[in-house]
């Protein structure tokens, strides 16, 4: 959570605070400020970072995420950057992963840090900054992350290149898909190696068709009607008279958070939205079916791509995942495909964290990539 008062009064007199100036801040990746946290896992340091991202409709945009690099003295050369892309925490603003006391306990990606890497982990739009959040909006979550990156070569402390790369975890698989696309428009001043994403939802019609556990897939579409409606302008309309306010409540009332129980409420409007919304299938539906296609993801890529999904996962549908990389292969991008046992879907990025790093490692060091397309 944000730090008092009077740490902020001790960091500041320490002169640890780095503000950019307001005047210079007009442009994406602009670095606002940088609030250094005190307690941090051992061997790191870290950040929490403000700065200026682009909407889709090219308007400046003040978004929040932190910033991790090794506790050592700044190396000659630049660090290396991994961009880590978060899994759902919610849909609304207090909802950011930069303002839970789990955030570390949370973010796999913490454990390169001690391979001399700097972390840096946006928060997307709309979490932890005004909103609408755009849930499963792929562009404007790409260019925030792409963002994260130039605003963390800011922070002297950290020590953080150009070149970087991206690994995310459900939403966040799909958002680092999605920058590893937006890469090579927006991406100026950054050099991407790789993109890794454990169990990212693909097609998106698809991932809400197949899911096969019901009250999740409720939770998701709440949560994406519930963001589509304010972020694209269009009336909540779904299911029964009843839906749109459960929806509504379910969206702005619940965080996702680490072995935490259901409120009643939540529960209650869960086994609602099941019902409502059965038959509702998003992909065939209007106005929502078309930014289902519009945020689906191109099986295309410039850079190697990693893909772990579990064989059973209840949420992202194993099919759906592995059609998505077979049409990836078959437009030659070398896919390294990492086939986890059991049914879990958000430990998906913790089972396979070693393995990914090792597979960044190797972009970094420009070994040519590994693929597994004729085994998917």
């Amino acid at each position: 959570m944000m730090e008092s008062l009077g740490s902020l009064r001790n960091v500041l007199a320490l002169g640890a605070l780095i503000l950019a100036s307001p005047a210079a801040a007009q442009s994406g990746g602009q670095l606002i400020a940088s609030e250094p946290i005190v307690q941090t896992p051992p061997g790191t340091q870290a950040w929490r970072v403000r700065y200026l991202t682009r909407s889709d409709r090219g308007a400046a945009q003040e978004v929040t995420g932190v910033v991790i690099a090794p506790r050592e003295a700044i190396p000659a050369r630049a660090r290396p950057v991994i961009a880590w892309t978060h899994g759902t925490w919610g849909v609304a603003e207090r909802c950011a992963p930069s303002l839970s006391p789990n955030f570390f306990a949370a973010t796999p990606a913490i454990d390169a840090v001690s391979r001399g890497y700097v972390v840096v982990a946006p928060d997307y739009p709309g979490l932890g900054s005004r909103g609408p959040h755009p849930y499963l909006v792929g562009t404007v979550t790409a260019r925030s992350v792409l963002d994260a990156v130039r605003a963390a070569q800011a922070i002297p402390g950290a020590a953080a290149g150009n070149r970087f790369a991206v690994w995310g975890e459900s939403q966040g698989g799909h958002a680092a898909l999605w920058t590893g696309q937006l890469a090579s428009a927006e991406g100026a001043g950054l050099t991407l190696v790789g993109v890794a994403a454990g169990a990212p939802p693909t097609d998106l019609a698809a991932n809400f068709r197949l899911s096969s556990d019901p009250n999740a897939k409720a939770f998701l579409t709440a949560l994406a009607a519930d963001s589509w409606s304010k972020y694209y302008g269009v009336p909540l309309r779904l299911g029964a008279r009843r839906t749109p306010g459960i929806i509504t409540r379910m969206a702005q009332n619940n965080c996702v958070s680490i072995g935490s129980t259901p409120k009643l409420g939540t529960i209650l409007g869960m086994l609602a939205l099941r019902q409502d919304l059965k038959n509702v299938d998003f992909g065939r539906t209007a106005p929502w079916s078309s930014y289902v296609r519009a945020n689906s993801l191109s099986p295309v890529s410039r850079v190697p791509v990693l893909i772990a999904q579990t064989r059973e996962d209840p949420l992202v549908a194993p099919a759906v995942t592995r059609a998505f990389a077979r049409r990836m292969c078959a437009n030659r991008v070398r896919v390294r495909w990492i086939d986890l046992p059991g049914k879990d879907h958000a430990t998906t990025a913790k089972q396979s964290a070693a393995q990914t790093i090792d597979w960044i490692d190797q972009r970094f060091a420009g070994t040519p990539a590994r693929s597994d397309c004729g085994r998917i």
